[in-house]
Parts: C-alpha cells; structure tokens; sequence
C-alpha cells in the first residue's frame, strides 16, 4: 500500500502525476490556504506533507499528526518550519536551495534597477495621462554603474547578484555571518567584507538576502535605515520581518532614503497599506523565484525530496539529519 501525502498548496499537474507513481495524494488544486487546524484534520493519516511558507509546522501541529514523517517545504526558506520541533518528533523536514538561486538574482537586479530608475513611478504617471512634455528634470534617478552595492547576506544568491554587477562596473561590499573565502569574494566581483554599519554607511544601493530568524528579525529598523544616505535605495527579495516596515514607510516618507523595492513584506499577504500611499516604493507579491523553469524545478526539487524520505532514503536536501536516524 502507498503511504498517504498532503500536496497543500496547488502544483504542476506533471508534479502531481510522478508524486502519484509512488503515493496516494489528496490535492489541493483550488489553493486555498488552510487553517492550522484545518491544515491538522487534512493530515489525518498522512505520512508526508509538501507545503510552502503559508504551512506553519509547529510541535502544536505535530502532536496531532503522529503519522507524519516527512515535510517537504517547497522554498529555499524554511521559517514556516519549526526544525526543533520536528526532530523532536522525528519527522524529516527539507527545503529546496540552488534551484532558484540565479532566478533570484536575476529578479533581485531588475528590482533594484526599477528602484533607482523609478520605473514604476514613471509608468504610472504616464499610464494616468499626465505626460505632456519631456522635462530635464522628470524623475531623476540614481545611476547604478559605477556606484557601490552593499549586499546584507552573502550566500549563494547574494554572490549571484555581486557578478551581475561586473557589468555595471561597481563597488561590492558585504557583511555576512562570516567572512567568505579570497576565492569567493573575487568570484563575486571582488566583495570587500565590512562591518554591517560601514556597509550602511557607504552603500549606493543596499540588497538584502539573508534568512529569516529571531536573530534576524527587523535587522533593518529606524537605527540602521539613519545610517543609510538620503540618496540610497534599499531592495528586499530576502523575507518579510527582516526589515521593519514601519519605520521604512517613515524613512520613504520623510526622504531618508530615496527609495526602496520590495518583493516581501511582514504578515504578507497583508502588507502596511502606507506602501500603497508612496511614490517611492516598487512593490512586487514575492515573485522574486517566478521563473516558470525555476519555479518546476522547486516542485521537482520538492518532490525529490519527499520521494526519498519516504522510501527510507536520505532526502537531498534534509534540514535536520537527526530526525532519519
């Protein structure tokens, strides 16, 4: 007999049919997004679960669900996962990094480029009708060539985005948890490792991709955002909760900054409506992966994962080793 999976949130149809060669899956087609406890009653003798970041896997979930044994995350991310939790109850939790690393990138240089070119703003300016003239001075923006970016966060994605800006003929400053290698920084475009305050302090244009976690919860607030100059813009394709909204919506107001992109929010989907009252702000619903190739192969990368785990194998990408022994 297959075991029993949940696919929470919808998939690729081509998903579905090769996790069908191996399990007995109830779907979720209609993506609606469960409540924890209806998230619970659908668990109700499965054994695996793939899910996304709208899945908060909690030991208060996971001792009602005794049969569970694997969570396969379909995200680079795994904040919605409890990892302690899970190894207390022996269930194998992955993720699914690498896959959407150049994607991401790739999305993190058009956001930015949006940002300092006020793209958006632009757009909609025109799109309204208000365009009439051509003037020396409309929406004057920052040049990226030649300028320093700071990047916060120097994993695989973020030294994607330091090689891009070989073509821009940029400055690349970081800080990271650690240092990387000499190889490393000169792989990303010859990254200067600083403090996070100089990376502040002197960044054109400042990039955020590290993890979310309560070390990292608004490790952008009101003090760090005043170190920022006034001309600097501000990108986030990392998490929402990592930056304080609230105090950049007062710093984008009161010009402290010149502008900021964002591709996360805290509490997303529900945003500060304040965003929505802002010029200088390019708002995107954390599509920063939303390649179609990427995005297959973060299901695949999913199921692979859950494939494994669940046929006594050793998931490629498990989070916590411990909880296979």
């Amino acid at each position: 007999m297959k075991p029993a999976i949940l696919v929470a949130r919808a998939i690729f149809p081509q998903t579905l049919a090769r996790l069908a060669e191996h399990f007995e899956l109830e779907t979720n087609q209609d993506d609606l997004i469960f409540t924890p406890q209806e998230l619970v009653a659908k668990l109700h003798g499965k054994q695996g679960l793939l899910c996304t970041g709208s899945a908060r896997i909690d030991a208060q979930l996971l001792a009602q669900t005794p049969r569970l044994k694997m969570v396969a995350n379909m995200a680079v991310g795994y904040d919605n996962i409890d990892l302690a939790a899970c190894t207390q109850f022996q269930v194998m939790a992955s993720n699914t990094p690498d896959v959407l690393n150049q994607t991401t990138a790739d999305f993190a240089w058009a956001l930015l480029m949006a940002t300092a070119r006020r793209i958006t703003e632009a757009e909609h300016y025109l799109r309204a009708g208000k365009w009439d003239k051509w003037s020396y001075d409309a929406f004057l923006g920052a040049d990226l060539h030649g300028a320093t970016l700071g990047i916060l966060g120097m994993g695989r994605i973020g030294q994607a985005i330091a090689r891009r800006s070989m073509g821009f003929d940029m400055q690349v400053l970081y800080h990271n948890r650690s240092r990387l290698s000499p190889e490393q920084e000169s792989y990303a475009n010859n990254a200067q490792y600083v403090s996070k305050q100089e990376l502040l302090s002197r960044a054109d244009h400042l990039i955020l991709i590290l993890p979310y976690s309560a070390a990292t919860h608004h490790a952008i607030g009101a003090a760090e955002l005043a170190m920022l100059r006034p001309s600097a813009t501000l990108v986030n394709v990392a998490r929402g909760g990592i930056v304080d909204d609230a105090a950049l919506i007062a710093a984008l107001r009161q010009n402290k900054i010149a502008a900021a992109g964002l591709d996360v929010f805290e509490g997303e989907p529900n945003l500060n409506p304040d965003f929505l009252t802002l010029k200088n702000v390019v708002l995107t619903p954390h599509i920063a992966s939303a390649s179609a190739a990427t995005r297959r192969a973060m299901a695949n990368c999913a199921a692979d994962n859950l494939i494994a785990g669940l046929t006594h194998q050793r998931p490629p990408h498990l989070l916590n080793p411990e909880a296979s022994s």
